[in-house]
């Protein structure tokens, strides 16, 4: 019988992961001493590309030796930049190219999408989000009930967990949309929770949301980069994400931007427009009344930041050389594994709050040891296990496909083992 709790059995499984050379691409921080970090926090702050210094470096030489010619002379020409970036986004999310756009940041994003897409009415006005939505999500959500008049604490409808739960059940936004559903204009939805790591099904979600004829918005911060969403075929009205994370873009990077292929010619959406969501053809005339390019690239406010789109094409070339499909292959192995491992500890010392269904989660477990608290956080972090704490009592472990070795997952686990014996 194999021991699979045994570091030989760890080493066993980089050595047959067909993804293991990947690793080398990243570069990972080091001790004092020069020994690798155990980096488990992609899900806050992904790793750096070794090769981004090299994209950004080009941008560099154009910018010195071209000046203002670099928009249409240089490598990579930076007016039509954010357009090098599509057709792999697309493959990230399940979109059309037409489908999406690297712009601005998150929220940013998101307001600019319920611009366009919250249309409340005196009577058909409130807004679901899940109770435990990241914060940023139900700030953003409030504020658009405020800017329209309506009080929060009428218009904002959680979608909770049952007395004694930690995830939500689909049969209770089910039942949400039954009781209430002439009164909702719109579902914004984290698609994988940022606390308990929950993913939910998407496909579903939307038609919920669309059988009350509400219009239904996705968060995918915490799961674009390593679930499938197929937003295009869950029929999500818009979506929203960061490239940070799973994406590897780089501290407070650059969003990305859903709006499905149906709205992709529909001039009549309300949105706050820019010169760059204006048809390419005349957009130097300047004299123009607004003319909306077709699909996402019409949501385009100001033209956009190079260096910070080079670091996102650096990581995107990767993304689209492995494809998610085999990234989720091993990412489902790799968070197998570490639920295999904290399992010997015993529900009675440690408890996964993630979902047990590799279907129903990203990269990301959220674990609660018993009766400890934020110090065992920092003893993992002092002992170079990067990992994060949410409060009140949550340390979330991502172990990413792209970067982290099943040695990596199986030393997180030691060093957790040991903490606890002292």
């Amino acid at each position: 019988m194999v021991n699979k709790t045994v570091l030989e059995h760890a080493q066993f499984l980089d050595k047959n992961d067909e993804l293991a050379s990947y690793r080398e691409l990243f570069h990972i921080p080091k001790d004092k001493n020069g020994n690798n970090w155990i980096y488990l926090c992609g899900n806050s702050l992904g790793l750096q590309p070794k090769s981004v210094k090299k994209y950004i470096n080009q941008e560099l030489e154009d910018w010195k030796n071209l000046g203002v010619e670099g928009h249409f002379e240089a490598k990579k020409p930076w007016m039509p930049y954010h357009e090098f970036l599509t057709e792999s986004m697309a493959k990230v999310v399940g979109a059309k190219p037409i489908e999406v756009v690297v712009m601005n940041t998150l929220t940013t994003n998101l307001h600019l999408a319920m611009v366009s897409f919250y249309k409340p009415t005196k009577k058909k006005f409130k807004i679901v989000i899940e109770s435990d939505a990241f914060p940023s999500d139900r700030y953003a959500v409030e504020s658009q009930l405020k800017f329209h008049g309506f009080d929060p604490v009428n218009g904002l409808i959680e979608w909770k967990p049952r007395v004694g739960e930690e995830l939500l059940r689909i049969d209770d936004l089910r039942q949400i949309i039954a009781d209430q559903g002439d009164e909702i204009a719109l579902l914004m939805i984290g698609g994988v929770n940022y606390y308990t790591g929950q993913f939910f099904d998407l496909k579903k979600i939307a038609a919920l949301g669309h059988s009350i004829n509400a219009k239904v918005g996705i968060d995918l911060a915490h799961g674009v980069g390593n679930i499938q969403p197929n937003l295009h075929d869950a029929n999500v009205d818009f979506a929203v994400w960061c490239t940070y994370k799973y994406l590897n873009s780089g501290p407070g990077s650059l969003g990305g931007l859903f709006i499905h292929e149906k709205y992709a010619n529909d001039i009549t959406l309300n949105r706050f427009t820019g010169w760059w969501g204006h048809n390419k053809n005349t957009r130097f005339n300047m004299r123009h009344d607004f003319d909306p390019i077709p699909g996402a690239e019409g949501w385009q406010l100001s033209n956009p930041p190079i260096l910070s789109m080079a670091a996102i094409n650096a990581s995107l070339d990767i993304f689209n050389e492995v494809g998610m499909d085999k990234l989720r292959e091993k990412s489902i192995k790799l968070t197998g594994y570490l639920e295999f491992l904290l399992s010997q500890f015993g529900e009675d010392i440690i408890r996964i709050i993630t979902p047990k269904n590799p279907e129903k989660r990203g990269c990301q477990l959220s674990i609660q040891v018993i009766n400890a608290d934020k110090s065992l956080h920092r003893k993992l972090m002092d002992a170079h296990v990067i990992c994060d704490w949410r409060e009140p009592d949550v340390i979330r472990v991502a172990p990413i496909p792209l970067y982290n070795s099943f040695e990596d997952v199986f030393n997180m686990v030691e060093v957790l083992k040991g903490i606890l014996n002292e």
